[in-house]
């Protein structure tokens, strides 16, 4: 794929946390406007759009928290960075607390967001998906238009971003010692 227009709408901090290799790890039950109610995963290429939208600092842990910055309007800035994106390598569903609690230190969020999202529609599963990140050759600005905001996880932006020349953050080797570290830490959970 050479370019793209569907993005992934995740909080700022967190795409900032992906970018710097600080995570590979995404903790998903959806937005309240997902298709049919329920998260899914339509496309497993995807840019990182950085979002303003509901991001709490209690809801981080502590080397997290103090980055979370605030934009003019509350929700959004009138331009968007464009950074990255991501190849997702792995979607697993996951309802059992000791697995989830045992990858604890593979993501950003703190206790509080963890047990939210465990007990938010409560018989849906969590989707832990990892990220395999990119840096994009050249990250545009894009303007804020109304139909990328509300509770969603998935958008598609107005215009293609090239991913050419794209350079991954993390080695391969690293990559995949963390994502098989993360699965057994699931399965053994």
């Amino acid at each position: 794929m050479k370019s793209t227009t569907r993005a992934l709408k995740e909080w700022n901090v967190v795409v900032n946390a992906l970018e710097g290799g600080k995570t590979i790890m995404l903790l998903r039950k959806g937005g309240l406007r997902e298709e049919a109610g329920h998260f899914h995963v339509p496309d497993k290429q995807v840019l990182l759009y950085p979002t303003f939208e509901h991001q709490q600092p209690d809801l981080l842990k502590p080397d997290f928290a103090s980055q979370v910055k605030t934009v003019e309007s509350g929700w959004h800035p009138q331009t968007i960075r464009i950074g990255s994106w991501a190849q997702i390598t792995d979607v697993l569903l996951v309802a059992w607390e000791p697995a989830i609690a045992a990858v604890f230190s593979y993501h950003i969020w703190n206790e509080k967001f963890v047990s939210d999202r465990i007990n938010w529609k409560r018989t849906q599963p969590i989707y832990i998906l990892l990220l395999r990140t990119y840096q994009l050759a050249t990250a545009p600005e894009i303007p804020y238009i109304v139909q990328y905001g509300g509770c969603r996880s998935w958008i598609d932006l107005a215009a293609p971003v090239s991913l050419e020349g794209s350079v991954p953050v993390l080695s391969e080797k690293e990559y995949i010692k963390q994502s098989m570290e993360i699965r057994n830490l699931i399965a053994n959970g």
